[in-house]
């Protein structure tokens, strides 16, 4: 008797999930970012309080009480700051909110290995990528073909990361901290980002588009976006949890889904100042 072939198993066992749940938040988001700079920073009120909480859930500690009620408190407290254009005092309280927070979650002398400098990284860590979207949406004139070019290319590289990885496999990228992570993930990413970059510009930007400086900032982008998935890949196997939380099916929590995004902000918000107000960010 012939036994039937055992059937292989799906490269693609999360894409539906993944699918339904980009087909609600990416709309959602969209919209934010057309509406405003108030719609889009009530999103990222929403946003960042919802990560703090991933976040201080992430290193063992409790949202209800100190020392976890803190991190999504400094963080809110620094978007509050950042509204009312006191960018200098949000990024203090950042830096003093995190070193008094390490200060006091841990013992002195294993600060360096025990959750407690963790639980304070998240503050800079949420926080800086909190008050760089609230201040790249905030420029009247390029606020919003900077933000949505972000996202863009922040999200291409996560799906052509993810398409080119679990078509054409190959070696890992880094096995000891992501083993589904390959290279040819990591170039179809880099592609992807680069691609959707071009693309992206060129709509917003049809007449005088500078090539090859389109190309590289999408790639700084891009690359960013993915060392910041391969970082929260690393943090989640130190701390023996598979997802940040379950808040999206397909996807667990907003960490998972905004990983690449809190690593790239920063950098795109730096380089918007740097470019000066009106300017986008391929310019």
């Amino acid at each position: 008797m012939t036994l039937p072939p055992a059937k292989t198993a799906s490269r693609w066992p999360d894409l539906r999930k993944r699918a339904l749940s980009a087909a609600l938040l990416v709309p959602a988001a969209i919209l934010c970012i057309w509406l405003g700079a108030e719609a889009w920073t009530s999103l990222m009120a929403a946003a960042v309080a919802l990560l703090a909480w991933e976040w201080v859930r992430l290193c063992g500690f409790s949202t209800k009480r100190l020392p976890g009620l803190a991190v999504p408190l400094l963080v809110l407290a620094a978007g509050v700051l950042a509204v009312g254009n006191a960018w200098g005092w949000a990024l203090a309280l950042l830096a003093c909110g995190f070193v008094a927070l390490w200060a006091i979650a841990g013992p002195p002398r294993f600060r360096r290995s025990v959750p407690g400098f963790w639980l304070a990284f998240g503050v800079p860590y949420i926080g800086c990528a909190g008050l760089g979207l609230i201040q790249l949406r905030g420029d009247a004139a390029a606020g919003l073909t900077n933000v949505l070019f972000l996202f863009l290319v922040v999200w291409s590289s996560d799906i052509g990361a993810y398409l080119a990885g679990r078509r054409f496999g190959g070696p890992k990228l880094a096995a000891a901290v992501s083993p589904n992570k390959t290279w040819s993930g990591a170039a179809g990413g880099l592609v992807a980002a680069m691609a959707a970059g071009v693309l992206a510009a060129a709509a917003m930007e049809p007449a005088t588009l500078p090539l090859g400086r389109v190309l590289l900032v999408a790639a700084v982008l891009g690359v960013l976006a993915q060392a910041g998935d391969l970082f929260e890949s690393w943090i989640k196997r130190r701390f023996h949890v598979k997802d940040s939380s379950s808040l999206i099916p397909g996807h667990g929590g907003l960490l998972d889904r905004l990983d690449g995004v809190l690593s790239a902000a920063p950098a795109a918000a730096l380089l918007g100042v740097a470019l000066g107000p009106g300017e986008a960010l391929w310019r």
